[in-house]
């Protein structure tokens, strides 16, 4: 099972310059999150400081009673091997084949032969759907596969942690719903921890177990999928939507007088743009058939379940909705809603 990640009062700046402040959430086990918010609200930064590459001001970050923000070297060099991490571009050498791109951290990190090494890589090649294109070159193939090669190269160390920044960058939408089922296949095989960083809302709505959102220098929620898409957050309705109609602007959030101008145009008919409807919480996808079960989806049952009457009424009742009849037996939950 992957690791669990505590992050409690975490604050990054650069110079005088505030990222965000008292990032408190806590990553669940073995269970895929994603973090959203509009451009320029420090969620690459957020990935970084997670692996020990930047380092905040204040709070702290555990993984397994290891605090990144305050340990050593050599521990930051351990903990390190827990992680697996997928850039935006994927990362990879250009003048190497898939094959020594993923076989690079076990030549770098391990003392392996060239025999495990060989079967490391194809395994990982194949779980990530690229089996029997060990010899390409990054340059010869598309933009998805590149994706998928950059998992296969995070996946060969066994991480218990994969971190994905932005994987719909450059990606077609539906090239982004095939890269998507392939980190919950993943995920159904490795039980890793998964946290991915999106501007999709599709990827967002539609597959991870938990979601946050940053937004003025602020987490301003994480949890439960259904707290985050059912919310009534003037900002989250508006990212969801990707309309103009809303607090965030181009320079994040507008001013008064901004605000005020626009909406007299949206009330004069001027289309805000984006998606009208985004009421409901869409069917989460899941592994492939004939995947093994995720075990993540098992314990946030439990683990929601446990919270449940914590929750706004609105995401109770979807939460409810989604249980089959035999598990809101077991859970004792029919009567709440008669």
């Amino acid at each position: 099972m992957g690791a669990e990640v505590v992050v409690e009062g975490l604050t990054k700046s650069f110079g005088k310059q505030t990222i965000w402040r008292d990032v408190t959430m806590t990553l669940p086990a073995g269970e895929v999150s994603a973090l959203l918010g509009p451009s320029g609200t420090g969620k690459s930064v957020f990935l970084k400081s997670m692996i020990g590459l930047l380092k905040p001001e204040r709070g702290r970050c555990l993984i397994n009673g290891v605090d990144i923000v305050t340990c050593s070297e050599r521990q930051l060099y351990e903990t390190r091997k827990l992680f697996g991490v997928l850039f935006q571009d994927g990362a990879l050498f250009g003048s190497m084949n898939l094959f020594d791109n993923v076989a690079f951290p076990l030549r770098e990190h391990t003392r392996k032969s060239e025999s495990e090494i060989k079967r490391i890589v194809l395994e990982k090649l194949d779980i990530t759907g690229l089996a029997g294109a060990e010899k390409k070159l990054p340059g010869e193939i598309s933009g998805g596969m590149r994706k998928r090669a950059g998992l296969a190269r995070a996946l060969v160390l066994d991480p218990e942690i994969i971190l994905v920044d932005e994987p719909d960058s450059g990606l077609d939408p539906v090239r982004t719903t095939y890269i998507s089922q392939v980190f919950l296949d993943v995920n159904a095989q490795i039980d890793a921890t998964f946290l991915i960083v999106t501007h999709n809302i599709n990827l967002a709505r539609t597959v991870p177990d938990n979601i946050g959102m940053l937004y003025r220098k602020e987490l301003v929620m994480f949890g439960p999928r259904e707290v985050l898409l059912t919310s009534e957050e003037p900002a989250v309705k508006q990212f969801l939507r990707g309309s103009m109609d809303g607090p965030i602007g181009m320079s994040e959030e507008k001013d008064s007088a901004t605000a005020a101008a626009e909406q007299a145009l949206f009330e004069a008919g001027h289309h805000a743009g984006g998606v009208e409807d985004i009421s409901g919480v869409p069917e989460q996808m899941q592994a492939t058939p004939g995947m093994p079960e995720r075990q993540g989806v098992r314990r946030r049952k439990d683990r929601v379940m446990s919270i449940l009457h914590t929750l706004p009424p609105a995401a109770q009742r979807h939460i409810i909705d989604s249980l089959s009849p035999a598990e809101q037996h077991h859970y004792n939950v029919r009567q709440v809603w008669r």
